[in-house]
């Protein structure tokens, strides 16, 4: 790669972008939470809301958001390099936006499995994508395990 002479290139290392990482760790916070908070509520809506059995409860969320979530995170890598990682994070995130909303007005089970599809698309695209920024941050080599 060629680069300009009067472009410095970035400082890599996890002291030198602490500030940016530790925005990407609370990134990374803010995306699970929204899982968690969706495992507590879940349960209670599926069998008081709609009268699901546990059964069903887990093998529909887990093949509504985990499928989706695998699928995502297989594609955001790749969306990462081609398109560049904030735009990649901001879709992730624009695809979690509806989800309160869809658990809260679900009128039908259906609405609950879309709502999971678009969260394991917000967990694959975001989650994915601030672990390579982080990575980015830090440098390939800093990213081993020390005793590694």
């Amino acid at each position: 790669m060629v680069r300009h002479p009067k472009i410095p290139s970035p400082v890599l290392g996890l002291r030198a972008n602490a500030a940016q990482f530790t925005l990407l760790v609370l990134v990374n916070a803010l995306v699970g939470g929204m899982v968690g908070q969706q495992q507590t509520v879940l349960p209670l809506l599926a069998t008081e809301g709609f009268g699901l059995t546990g059964f069903t409860f887990i093998f529909t969320y887990v093949a509504a958001f985990g499928v989706t979530k695998a699928i995502a995170n297989y594609f955001a890598g790749t969306l990462s390099d081609r398109y560049g990682r904030r735009p990649v994070l901001l879709a992730g995130w624009l695809f979690a936006v509806p989800v309160p909303l869809m658990l809260i007005f679900a009128p039908n089970w259906g609405w609950v499995i879309a709502a999971n599809v678009l969260l394991g698309i917000n967990q694959g695209l975001a989650w994915s994508t601030t672990v390579v920024m982080k990575i980015d941050l830090v440098g390939p080599g800093s990213a081993a395990w020390p005793w590694a």
